[in-house]
């Protein structure tokens, strides 16, 4: 299928590797021009060559998404390099397991910083430059946890139901403008990530999903035919949830 966005630029954050990668070459596979962002300046230099190799046009930015400045900046740096931002997924890592009751506050607020605002930030630095288009496609990675909070994730668990209670209402509020734009979530239950084998002994076990079928559910998310897809969260977990 023809997702109908090649030409388009997206920005992914935290996607030299595991499910931003993922959602990254998915994207990059239908023509769309990708902007991707992490941490470690090695990783992002071997995405970058291995999207170009694949016939892609990529941009890299060695960049942290939960510095409170960082979000405008790789929007302006999106903007600078390609004229215009159509999609944007915003992805971190994970915050660490914890109790609920053992995690303090330091802790909660990096959690939040990384993985609730992080996401805000991109959205509010990125949709003046939709609304000028008239069309936009963002994509929050979050988790399974959204519908069924996970033992020993205390940290993740209340980043993530905040973002989906955030995005809920920015894909409500956008759609009363007649903007053009959607604003969803992409929940990955357990995938064969990095992450996801660190998690092996809290409960992160098991059979697990291939990431790059989750990247394309991504990449769909962001395609001209999910117009009428908005405020959702596709869940991506095998049926792992039992959550209604």
């Amino acid at each position: 299928m023809d997702l109908g966005i090649a030409g388009r630029v997206a920005l992914v954050t935290a996607s030299s590797r595991g499910l931003g990668r993922a959602s990254a070459d998915a994207l990059a596979a239908e023509g769309v021009r990708v902007v991707v962002s992490a941490r470690g300046a090695e990783s992002l230099h071997r995405t970058e060559q291995e999207l170009r190799g694949a016939g892609a046009d990529v941009f890299g930015i060695v960049a942290d998404v939960a510095d409170p400045e960082v979000p405008q900046r790789l929007v302006t740096a999106a903007v600078e390099r390609y004229g215009r931002i159509d999609i944007v997924v915003a992805n971190a890592g994970g915050p660490p397991p914890g109790r609920a009751l053992d995690v303090d506050d330091d802790a909660i607020r990096a959690a939040v910083e990384a993985n609730l605002l992080s996401a805000v930030r991109l959205v509010r630095a990125a949709v003046p430059h939709m609304r000028t288009e008239g069309w936009g496609r963002i994509c929050c990675i979050a988790s399974y946890s959204v519908v069924q909070p996970l033992p020993g994730l205390s940290l993740s668990n209340t980043a993530r139901v905040g973002l989906w209670a955030w995005a809920k209402t920015a894909a409500a509020d956008l759609a009363a403008e007649e903007s053009g734009i959607t604003v969803n979530l992409a929940c990955p239950g357990p995938h064969a990530t990095e992450r996801m084998r660190q998690l092996a002994g809290s409960g992160g076990g098991g059979t697990m999903g291939d990431p790059a079928d989750f990247g394309q559910v991504v990449a769909f998310l962001c395609s001209r035919q999910a117009a009428f897809i908005n405020g959702a969260a596709v869940v991506v977990d095998g049926g792992a949830t039992l959550a209604l």
